[in-house]
């Protein structure tokens, strides 16, 4: 089977993860580690979907200095063809987190002006137009500011559109609400589900999944931090349960996604990637409003 030409769009930048080694004090120098890697959201599912036999692009936006070159070798290194854009006199974006002893989030700092100033301007270029058109489907990140979601969306009309939310921020994550009815699925964590559909974070995930179903959205993922996740498109509602609690949401996306194009329906795709553990009990789901 001719594997499908996937084209990521969205964050590919270093990140950075700081860790208190032990109780964590305010205003002072605290002993801990410092690891960096390279991520994004749309670089993670890029990379899944290649290692899972699809074929991917990635357009993301960097800057001419060390970082990006760490970058570049980076996206080189996992067999995606790097289609972007390259300003030799800005800095390559990032993400540095700060956790305390037990991984939960102190502090952290986004720098990455960069994509809000320039992914709009790129979504109006011909060449943008050319990658789309012959790509199989596209896979967008809250990275992408509101206009260029907008314009991608009516860019990619007629192809299926995937987005991954993964360390969004509830402003980031608002992006993607007036576009619900566009996305073939929307893979995201429980706080962003939360902030899409207007709830409370008390609410139960299924009554989370169900109100963005009623905002337009055919198809989600919903992922909680222990890993439980519930599935859902216009007819079904499941639960299911991640197989490494290690497994991230992105790479979920990229080999969920890779079964998609393949022509499994979202639950059979979950299942038949490996990326599951054991399917929960079905759970009800309301018919779809005619």
């Amino acid at each position: 089977m001719k594997s499908s030409r996937i084209l990521a769009i969205g964050g590919a930048h270093i990140v950075r993860h700081g860790q208190a080694t032990g109780s964590f004090a305010p205003g002072e120098f605290n002993p801990g580690v410092m690891r960096e890697d390279v991520g994004g959201d749309a670089f993670n599912a890029a990379r899944m979907a290649v290692q899972l036999g699809g074929s991917a692009s990635l357009i993301s936006i960097r800057g001419g200095d060390i970082a990006g070159e760490t970058v570049s070798r980076a996206i080189a290194a996992e067999g995606i063809e790097d289609l972007s854009v390259v300003f030799l006199d800005r800095r390559t974006p990032s993400r540095t987190a700060l956790l305390d002893s037990d991984h939960r989030l102190i502090a952290g700092l986004d720098d990455t002006a960069l994509y809000d100033l320039v992914f709009p301007k790129q979504m109006r270029r011909s060449k943008m137009r050319e990658v789309l058109a012959r790509s199989d489907a596209i896979v967008c990140d809250a990275d992408l500011p509101a206009a260029a979601l907008e314009r991608l969306a009516a860019l990619a009309a007629g192809k299926p559109l995937f987005a991954v939310a993964v360390a969004a921020s509830s402003t980031r994550i608002r992006r993607f609400a007036s576009l619900l009815p566009e996305f073939a699925c929307l893979f995201l964590k429980r706080e962003g589900a939360v902030a899409l559909s207007g709830g409370s974070a008390q609410d139960e995930i299924t009554s989370i999944a169900e109100r963005l179903r009623e905002r337009g959205l055919a198809c989600g993922i919903i992922m909680e931090d222990d890993g439980t996740t519930v599935g859902f498109d216009r007819e079904t509602l499941f639960s299911i349960r991640s197989l490494d609690p290690a497994y991230s949401l992105e790479t979920l996306a990229g080999a969920t996604i890779v079964a998609l194009m393949r022509g499994l329906p979202i639950r059979e795709a979950l299942s038949g990637i490996g990326a599951v553990r054991e399917a929960g009990a079905h759970l009800p789901a309301r018919k779809p409003a005619s």
